[in-house]
């Protein structure tokens, strides 16, 4: 059978076609009398091709897929799809997931596709799975969903990919949050914090369910995002986005950067390039650190942060961009 979005294939109540300018994978979930579709094409700016190109984290992406389903064996998501659990383990060994896992992942449970590839955050398009539940029934869904299926999703909201990050975040040891994997444990103060510090559904973080980011009637929200980033051995490092007060920042966001540290954040023009008085990201020798400066005659600077204080040829240093402003952390 033809259609004009390409060639359809009938799966049970399933149809599947291809974008026939980039190939990628377009679905649409029959249901009886009505239909949904997630239409993941180059017009939605997610292609499947694309993520053809990218490395996948066969591990990171198999725990998102488990705590969708709210499986927690590996032998659970092999029964769900009617494949022996050797193939589960075979993708880990490979680090490679079927492409059609995450599309039949995300039509059975609502699941954002993008998230279940590669954790990118983003508002669900489907309304399967939303939390309705109340009293006993919703809490006996919460704790159900403790351990890795949340961590995996505390994770993902910040944008981290170790959970040495999470810990050095909220001052948690490492044996803490080994401790909630190993006994299935729901940190629900970390589960708050996550919510108030990212934004993120609290519904969403603490069941797997309903949308990522709330928003009226599933359409995009509005919100300003901007790259976020540590810095870490002289580098940039991406972990995210962030998402101010938009009367907190310039009308122009192109090149601004959110760079969060432990105890102390900026947010960085990195436009600005003519150096000045004031407070700025610098590169010396090639690594890149904050630092207030003040020129001085002689084509000289005077840098200095908690670290370190010295005068140099202002020809010595690059500047990266100027901070816009800065956040301390008092607890």
């Amino acid at each position: 059978m033809r259609h004009a979005a390409g060639l359809i294939l009938h799966l049970t109540y399933r149809i599947i076609s291809c974008c026939l300018k980039c190939s990628a994978v377009v679905c649409i979930l029959v249901d009886e009398h009505q239909y949904r579709s997630l239409n993941f094409c180059c017009k939605q700016n997610f292609c499947w091709c694309d993520m053809a190109k990218n490395d996948v984290d066969a591990p990171a992406a198999l725990e998102r897929v488990l705590s969708a389903y709210g499986f927690k064996q590996q032998k659970e998501l092999a029964e769900r799809l009617g494949i022996h659990a050797n193939n589960v383990s075979s993708w880990l060994a490979r680090n490679v997931i079927p492409s059609n896992v995450f599309v039949e992942c995300a039509l059975d449970t609502g699941a954002d596709l993008r998230w279940l590839v590669n954790g990118e955050l983003a508002n669900a398009k489907l309304d399967v799975g939303q939390v309705n539940l109340k009293g006993k029934q919703l809490y006996d869904e919460i704790m159900a969903n403790g351990g890795r299926a949340v961590l995996r999703r505390i994770l993902d909201a910040y944008g981290f990919t170790m959970q040495k990050e999470l810990g050095d975040l909220l001052g948690i040891s490492s044996g803490t949050i080994s401790t909630w994997v190993r006994r299935d444990f729901f940190p629900g103060d970390v589960v708050v914090t996550c919510a108030l510090d990212t934004g993120v559904s609290l519904g969403w973080l603490s069941t797997g369910k309903g949308q990522m980011r709330n928003s009226k009637d599933g359409e995009p929200s509005n919100a300003l995002t901007i790259r976020k980033c540590r810095l870490e051995a002289g580098e940039l490092k991406d972990i995210g986005h962030w998402t101010p007060d938009v009367s907190m920042v310039p009308a122009n966001t192109d090149d601004l950067v959110f760079i969060d540290g432990v105890s102390v954040s900026w947010l960085v023009d990195c436009s600005s390039s003519k150096i000045g008085n004031g407070r700025w990201l610098i590169g010396i020798d090639g690594a890149l650190d904050v630092f207030d400066v003040i020129r001085l005659p002689g084509g000289k600077v005077r840098l200095s942060n908690k670290s370190a204080e010295f005068e140099c040829n202002i020809t010595d240093i690059t500047p990266a961009g100027a901070v816009i402003f800065t956040l301390e952390k008092h607890v």
